[in-house]
């Protein structure tokens, strides 16, 4: 399988006897599964031009080679459960300072994953990609599950108006039909009045830690950033009074253990910042935790 502009992984997932990555195989093996089980592609968004356009701390665009090295010798080949197949994407590059095509590119990447039955993870990457890694899947959906809904965990809204990092959830409601948007994880002192009436005006909850996931199809998004600094320093912006990493896990595995959610994705973690991988550790972690919620669902 060819996946339009995806190149190969910079930092591979290197194989390691005994270990997860050991299951893990290039997109070019791709094979449709005969017992209808769902497979999974990781897909790596290397881009960091929206946090820069936002203020943030540069250093997202090597967040999916860091954890591509931590997952090389991360979990075992044969734990209690059977892993599903997973498959390596690949990389979509960022185009300069061109954010429309870097983003137009992500989607098409995407949508291939998506039409072809593969339930599409994202690595990323600023949060913007979100928005095109999430619209590449909605294209592909059929007309029966649209429109959908998105959760997500994050202390920040994420819907400014204006192009960075920080816009990822306007753009999915008002460019790709979003019906409504469901935030754990919510900073009150991180966001504005204006950003909130927005949000409560076009569909958006703010929701417990511990809310189930919708009832309809839907996409997940989760900013490293919602973890509280003292477990992820790595991150695009430091959050001072964060989650606790179980929390974050939890979080992400009840929503990937529900039937309807259509793709993930792990966004903002920032290795120039991190402490001897302490976070990027922590992102390959909720990968795996992912991963381990999808084993025996059926597409």
């Amino acid at each position: 399988m060819e996946v339009p502009y995806a190149t190969p992984p910079q930092t591979p997932i290197e194989r390691t006897s005994g270990r997860f990555s050991n299951n893990v195989r290039p997109i070019d093996r791709f094979v449709p599964p005969r017992n209808n089980r769902q497979a999974i592609a990781l897909l790596g968004m290397p881009d960091d031009t929206g946090v820069k356009m936002n203020g943030g701390r540069p250093g997202a665009k090597d967040g999916p080679g860091a954890i591509r090295r931590v997952l090389s010798k991360m979990g075992v080949d044969r734990p209690q459960f059977d892993w599903p197949v997973v498959y390596d994407a690949g990389d979509v590059l960022p185009t300069g300072d061109d954010l429309d095509e870097t983003h137009r590119r992500v989607s098409e990447a995407s949508a291939a994953l998506a039409s072809a039955g593969l339930f599409p993870i994202g690595l990323g990457g600023g949060h913007d990609l979100t928005f095109a890694f999430v619209r590449g899947v909605i294209d592909a959906l059929p007309e029966n599950e649209k429109p959908v809904d998105g959760v997500y965990l994050d202390p920040h809204l994420d819907v400014r108006e204006t192009t960075g990092s920080g816009m990822p959830f306007r753009r999915l409601v008002e460019d790709c039909g979003v019906r409504t948007l469901a935030l754990a994880g919510f900073d009150p002192v991180a966001n504005s009045a204006t950003h909130l009436d927005w949000f409560w005006e076009h569909g958006g909850e703010l929701v417990e830690l511990d809310a189930p996931p919708p009832e309809t199809p839907f996409f997940a998004s989760l900013d490293m950033d919602a973890i509280d600094a003292a477990h992820a320093p790595g991150v695009s912006a430091m959050n001072p009074c964060g989650l606790t990493p179980r929390e974050a896990v939890a979080w992400a595995k009840r929503m990937a253990a529900s039937p309807h959610v259509r793709c993930f994705d792990v966004m903002e973690l920032s290795p120039p910042h991190d402490d001897r991988d302490r976070t990027a550790r922590l992102a390959a972690y909720i990968v795996l935790a992912i991963i381990e919620q999808l084993e025996g669902r059926r597409i």
